[in-house]
Parts: C-alpha cells; sequence; structure tokens
C-alpha cells in the first residue's frame, strides 16, 4: 500500500471512530424538557395518536415521521467495489447514504442491514417494514438478485421502492449522455451506444436509454464473456436476454468500431486507447466503475481530442454520482405521498438535470469547487452536487409526474411556493422565512400590486440571478439600475433573457435625473455638495435608487453585494435619512433550530453612548414585534451582570437599561447580563430570580460594534444559526444593504424580508 493510501485509509478510519462512533444519531424534534413534555411524548398522552391512526392508516403521516423516513436497506452482497464483504461491514456505507438524504434533500434514514442473501428471504424482510417507512432505498444488493427483488417488492409495497444501485446511476448518466447528444449534434434514434458489463447500473442505464430514445437493436451489451448476442449460451440469464444483439459482433473490439458511445459499469483496463481510436467522430465515453474508470481521460486524450468524457470520480469533470438522483427523487416521492416511484418520475429527474447544466453556475456552486469556472460544454454536461438549484429542480419536476401519472396521495397546488419552500427547506431559515413570504403574499393579494424593488447593481451576476428567482415567485418587481445593454448582455450570458422585460434604468439617461440631483443639492448644501457634486453623485447607482425610494418611484431599495458596507450605506442615509434623527442601526437575525434571536447593532454604530444604545434597543424591539408578532424580551448584554463590575464600560449598559425602561415602559427588558444569563432562563432564574426577563432574552444588545459583529459572525460559521441581515432601522423608507459574499439563497431571503418591511410599513 502505498504511502498516499495509507495515510487515506488512517483518515477515513478516524474520522468514523472520533468522537460518537458512526455518522449518524437520532435528535428529538419535539421539546423533551418537562414531565409534561414526556408525558405527551410517550405514556400517556401518546396513546392518542396511536387511536387515531388505528381509526385511519393515514393518519401515520400526520402524527409520526413515517412521510420523511427512508429505509436503506442491504444485504451487503455487492458493497461498493468491496464485493460479497456481508451485512455488517456494509453499514458504514449505509450510514454515509443517510448523511447525503439528510444533507441534500432533508430526509431522515434508519439504515437496515440485513443477514439474508436470498430473494425470497430479503422481500419479505423488506416488506414486513412497511409500517415504519416512507420510502425504502434498496443499496448494494448483488444481480442479478436485485432485478428480482426490487421487481417483487414494488408489486407487493404500496410504499416508494427504488435500487439506487440501478436507476440512480441510470438518471445521472442519462442526463449527461442527453447534454452529450445535444453537444455532437446527434439523434438519439440514430446512436449506436455499446454497454460494457450486464450488471444493475448497466441494465438500468440501457433501459432507461431506450426509454428516451436509443433505439434497441443500436443497443450492443458485453459482459466479461463478450458480446451479448441471440443464441450466446454461456453466462446468460433473463436479464441479459432482453438485450441480446443480432449484430455478428463477438468482443467489445468488435463492437466499439464506429460505435458513437461507451457507457461502461465494468472493470478498470476493460476499453482500451486502440479501442477507442475505432469510434466514431465526435465519441461519448463514460467510464464509470469505480473507483478506477474503464479507461482514464488522459489515456483518451492521447488518442482523441474529439472526445466527451465522464466518469464516476471527483477529480475529473462531468462525475456521474448518484448523490445528484437519489435524495431528489425520495424528496420528490415523499412530498407527493407517492406510491411508487416510475419510468416517468425517473425521465423528469433525467430532463430536469440536462437543463440546469445548461444554465450559468452560480458563484457559491464556484466557490465550492475552488473557485472553478463552469459552462456548459464537454467538461460540464453534469451539474456539480454542491448545487443547490438541482434540489429546486429535479424535486418538483419528480413530484408533478408522480401527480401526472396518478401514483401521488396529495397533490402539490401551488409549485412556486413548493419550491420556494425547497430552496430554504435545508437552512435553518426555512420556517421562519416561509412566515414571511406568506405575509407578504397576502399583502400583495389583497394590493393587487407587486413590490418595487429597485437594484443598485443591476449588472451584478447574484443580483441577476435573486431577480430570476423574485420574478417567478411573483411577489417582486425588480427594478435594475445600470447600463441596459451591459445588462442585458449579462442577462443572455447567464440564460436569463426572460428577465430583459424589466424596467432597466440608466441614471444619468433617466428623465427625472435633473430633478433628482437638484433636490439633493437642496438636501445638503449646507454639508458641502453643490450642484455640480450632486450631479456626480446622483449617477451612482447607489444615490439614485435611494432617490427613486425617497420619490415614491419604487418601494424599497436593496444596495450590495459588490461594495463596501460603508459606500453602500452613506448614499442610503444622505438620501433616505433615519425617523426623527435617530441614529442608523443594523441588526442580524440568527436563526437556530429552535429560536431566534435578533442582535444590535452589527454594523453601523461603532461605539454608541447609553442614549443611542436605549434608541437601538427601541427600534430592534420594534422590528422584533413586526417581524415575530410579539413583543420581545431585550437583554442589554456585558461581561458583568446586575453591577457585578463598576467598569465604566459596564455602567453604560447599565444606564441604557434606565433610560430605556424610562422611555419604553411596557418593554420588557433587563441588564446588564452576560450573555449565557441572557439565553439561558434557567441560569438567570437560579442566580437572579428578582430579573424582570420572564424567559430567554429573543433581543440583545450589545455594547459596541465590536462585540456583536464579532459574535454573530462567529455563530453564523460554527454553530448551526443562519444568519439573515444587515435590516436597517429606523429608515424614513425601505432599505438594505446586501453583504458581499451572499449568496443568491440568501439574497432572495433579504429581499422577500425588505419587501415585507416595505409592505407593512404602507
Amino acid at each position: 500500500m502505498s504511502k498516499d493510501l495509507e495515510n487515506q485509509k488512517k483518515d477515513a478510519l478516524f474520522y468514523h471512530e472520533e468522537g460518537r462512533p458512526g455518522k449518524i444519531e437520532v435528535t428529538p424534534t419535539k421539546s423533551t424538557i418537562s414531565s409534561s413534555d414526556l408525558a405527551k411524548a410517550y405514556s400517556p398522552g401518546v396513546a392518542w395518536p396511536c387511536l387515531e391512526i388505528a381509526k385511519n392508516p393515514e393518519d401515520a403521516f400526520k402524527y409520526t415521521a413515517k412521510g420523511n423516513l427512508v429505509g436503506v436497506v442491504s444485504n451487503g452482497s455487492a458493497v461498493l467495489g468491496l464485493g460479497n464483504i456481508g451485512p455488517l461491514a456494509g453499514k458504514p456505507v449505509m450510514e454515509g447514504k443517510g448523511v447525503l438524504f439528510k444533507k441534500f434533500a432533508d430526509i431522515d434514514v434508519f439504515d437496515i442491514e440485513v443477514d439474508e442473501p436470498t430473494v425470497e428471504g430479503m422481500v419479505n424482510v423488506v416488506k414486513s417494514l412497511e409500517p415504519t417507512f416512507g420510502g425504502i432505498n434498496l443499496e448494494d444488493i448483488k444481480a442479478p438478485e436485485c432485478f428480482e427483488i426490487e421487481a417483487q417488492l414494488i408489486e407487493k409495497m404500496d410504499i416508494p421502492v427504488f435500487h439506487d444501485d440501478q436507476h440512480g446511476t441510470a438518471i445521472i448518466a442519462a442526463a449527461g449522455f442527453l447534454n452529450a447528444v445535444t453537444l455532437t449534434n446527434r439523434k438519439l434514434e440514430e446512436i449506436v451506444v455499446v454497454f460494457s458489463g450486464a450488471g444493475a447500473a448497466s441494465i438500468a442505464c440501457a433501459r432507461l436509454f431506450i426509454d428516451m430514445g436509443v433505439k434497441r437493436e443500436n443497443l450492443i451489451m458485453t459482459d466479461s464473456k463478450g458480446v451479448i448476442y441471440k443464441g450466446r449460451g454461456a453466462g446468460m440469464n433473463k436479464y441479459k436476454d432482453e438485450f441480446a444483439t443480432e449484430r455478428d459482433l463477438k468482443t467489445l473490439e468488435d463492437a466499439m468500431k464506429d460505435a458513437d458511445a461507451f457507457i461502461g459499469c465494468s472493470a478498470r483496463g476493460v476499453l482500451t486507447k486502440e479501442m477507442v481510436k475505432t469510434m466514431a467522430p465526435h465519441p461519448i465515453i463514460f467510464a464509470m466503475a469505480n473507483p478506477d474508470p474503464e479507461i482514464y481521460p488522459d489515456e483518451v486524450a492521447e488518442v482523441r481530442d474529439d472526445a466527451i468524457m465522464a466518469t464516476g470520480r471527483s477529480d475529473f469533470p462531468n462525475q456521474v454520482n448518484n448523490v445528484l438522483g437519489f435524495p431528489f427523487i425520495f424528496r420528490g416521492a415523499l412530498d407527493v405521498k407517492a406510491r411508487k416511484i416510475n419510468q416517468e418520475m425517473k425521465i423528469a429527474a433525467v430532463k430536469a438535470l440536462a437543463d440546469l447544466a445548461k444554465e450559468e453556475v452560480p458563484d457559491e456552486v464556484k466557490l465550492a469547487y475552488g473557485n472553478q469556472d463552469f459552462s456548459f460544454g464537454k467538461d460540464y454536461i453534469i451539474p456539480k452536487h454542491f448545487d443547490p438549484r438541482v434540489l429546486t429542480r429535479v424535486t418538483p419536476a419528480v413530484a408533478k409526474a408522480a401527480m401526472d401519472t396518478g401514483v401521488a396521495r396529495v397533490n402539490i397546488e401551488n409549485f412556486q411556493e413548493y419550491t420556494a419552500n425547497l430552496a430554504n427547506r435545508l437552512s435553518q431559515t426555512a420556517s421562519f422565512m416561509k412566515n414571511l413570504r406568506d405575509r407578504l403574499t397576502v399583502h400583495v393579494n389583497k394590493k393587487k400590486s407587486k413590490v418595487k424593488m429597485v437594484f443598485a447593481e443591476g449588472l451584478n451576476t447574484r443580483i441577476l440571478q435573486a431577480a430570476d428567482v423574485l420574478k417567478r415567485e411573483g411577489r417582486v418587481e425588480p427594478i435594475l439600475l445600470g447600463e441596459p445593454e451591459k445588462i442585458k448582455e449579462k442577462m443572455s450570458s447567464l440564460g436569463l433573457d426572460n428577465l430583459k422585460e424589466l424596467e432597466i434604468i440608466e441614471p444619468s439617461q433617466d428623465a427625472y435625473f435633473k430633478d433628482y440631483y437638484m433636490e439633493f443639492s437642496e438636501m445638503r448644501q449646507r454639508s458641502g455638495v453643490s450642484v455640480y457634486h450632486a450631479e456626480d453623485m446622483m449617477e451612482q447607482e447607489n444615490f439614485f435608487g435611494s432617490m427613486m425610494v425617497r420619490k415614491n418611484r419604487a418601494d424599497c431599495v436593496i444596495s450590495g453585494p459588490t461594495l463596501d458596507y460603508g459606500s453602500c450605506l452613506m448614499p442610503i442615509i444622505n438620501v433616505i435619512g433615519t425617523e426623527e434623527s435617530v441614529k442608523a442601526a443594523g441588526i442580524y437575525i440568527l436563526v437556530f433550530k429552535n429560536r431566534v434571536l435578533f442582535f444590535a447593532d452589527c454594523t453601523c454604530q461603532i461605539d454608541p453612548n447609553s442614549e443611542d444604545l436605549a434608541e437601538i434597543a427601541g427600534t430592534t424591539a420594534e422590528l422584533f414585534k413586526q417581524l415575530m408578532g410579539r413583543d420581545p424580551k431585550v437583554a442589554f448584554l456585558s461581561y458583568a451582570s446586575f453591577g457585578s463590575n463598576n467598569h465604566p464600560a459596564a455602567k453604560k449598559m447599565k444606564k441604557a437599561v434606565q433610560i430605556t425602561k424610562s422611555r419604553y415602559p411596557n418593554m420588557t427588558v433587563d441588564g446588564e447580563l452576560q450573555a449565557d444569563v441572557a439565553v439561558n432562563h434557567a441560569i438567570l432564574k437560579k442566580l437572579f430570580n428578582f430579573s424582570s426577563l420572564d424567559g430567554p432574552a429573543d433581543v440583545l444588545i450589545f455594547p459596541e460594534l465590536n462585540s456583536a459583529n464579532i459574535s454573530y459572525k462567529l455563530l453564523s460559521q460554527l454553530s448551526d444559526a443562519s444568519a439573515i441581515g444587515p435590516i436597517l432601522v429606523p429608515m424614513k423608507s425601505t432599505a438594505n444593504i446586501i453583504q458581499r459574499t451572499a449568496t443568491v439563497s440568501e439574497i432572495v431571503n433579504m429581499c422577500n424580508l425588505t419587501a415585507l418591511m416595505s409592505m407593512e410599513r404602507n
């Protein structure tokens, strides 16, 4: 074993062994901190859902985790490239499958390793598990038994059964294959495809290719004994018979002559450079054997410069990786409570993946791959598995196909809303943002008009991608600032020509440009701004966009994400201004799994005094009430609690509390408090039972910018919290700033929140 391989082994074993052994755990989703909770979770309260389910079995989806629970089941007879190592040795793989389900589609998994080698035994075991699960993912079961096991279970069970080694590989390969066919200007009905291997993956690929349009007579399958042809006796079975060719071919070498495509699900070295030389022009070569492909890309490149290649490896372009399929297919199937995963659902997944590869790749995906630049072409025919859009493209397509083919128990009424919910599902912000979007929808429907939102940086890629999402969601009407021709060129390069109908404004060419800079000059003439200076400033999109909001031409303005925070903030402050001469504050919302906290001030005031802090508390509490629908509990933070230290820094916070209580007598507020005391009510009551806080704090007021900014950034990076912000308050009109590191989904969230603030202000 080489040193590199030995190090890989050591690292992998340590990864699985360190801390809690394995890769998964079970976490309760309901509170279990009191005797009342336990009485509802178990005896006697648990009897009630049991009785309801006994009356109506469908209520299991309502009262239990069944509807989001998949069983990953294996007998360990064909584990990865390791062979028949048995169910126990295969358990790390099944746990890993569970991790992928959860990470990519928020699906819970129990891994079930079954010591049962026979078809009949596996069918009986898995069928008996039906009450537990919403779906079954069969895994690492050898061929040909896997075909019969899956077929019988699909027939006998009323939940989806999906053998991923067959269909997962087939779906991803088919998506890449469709795009390769497009790039080489071929037609599916004319293409000649050679398959190497006649196991589960290869046969599933062949069946799917035929369903998509490849003619059966143009498909040649080979195994270790050569071409599978009519009348061949040795090594045949009914599954191979299905693909026996009538062509006079005996070896893989024979089959490869003038072949358009090679699909490998076999072993390293099966395909040689000499065979590749004999293929048709622009050959399509999918060498998917793992861990070592049938032939490496560099070997193909030595003899052909016109080939399109895919492998199963992440260190080469075009990785055929099952994780692009099974999490999203099951997500769609579970969400409509499908009875099975049929061929139409698989083809819907294929087409969704193929189409996604043709779209512009977001920056967040490029960053995940070392800032590589991906664009549709021979080295990018399959989306990357860290692309968050896979969830929002494949899953709805699968769910709709299930509905259209009658295997869904429930229907999705609003696919726009469903897609938006999927986008947030993997984030802690999901339920929080859903609530805000629902409220925004109510406002938009009531007013019968969308929120007009002006984007100062209309040429920015992420802004355009976010505008596309917002336009499709239908609540916001984006207005883009910048040079129209450049913006439209960028739209075309991103595949977003549908955005060209949006209003695009170049400030200096706008009919109101002179009015705007003249008014700004009057506003700021005693602050050193001449008419000429005002004209120069109003040509800048941040100033112009802010003036559009001031003049009620737009409802709100979004600045960023290419400029630094100060360059975005000052135009907003100088043009829109704050209410009642109060200083601006930047609030971050930290969304945890079971709670939401508001942090202030995180971006604006470097070292606020006690008076400033009281105003920050007031405006933050008002925002909390607006967004959360209840009065908050506000804590002023310090390194000391209730006078335990007389340093001026602690005294500042103590005085701020006094001012706040005087100005806002109905506010629940206390301090100065250490952070752990403020957020843990048990500690607070044990140490300071006199405190006026009757629960853990919702709003945390920090002594100065350093501590606030550091705290929210640390928590957003090192905990399971998602940060939304900064939200500017208390502005005369609604304006917010996008952070330079914000992803497209974060920009969309911020825009929806901004739109809601604007609607509720009006």
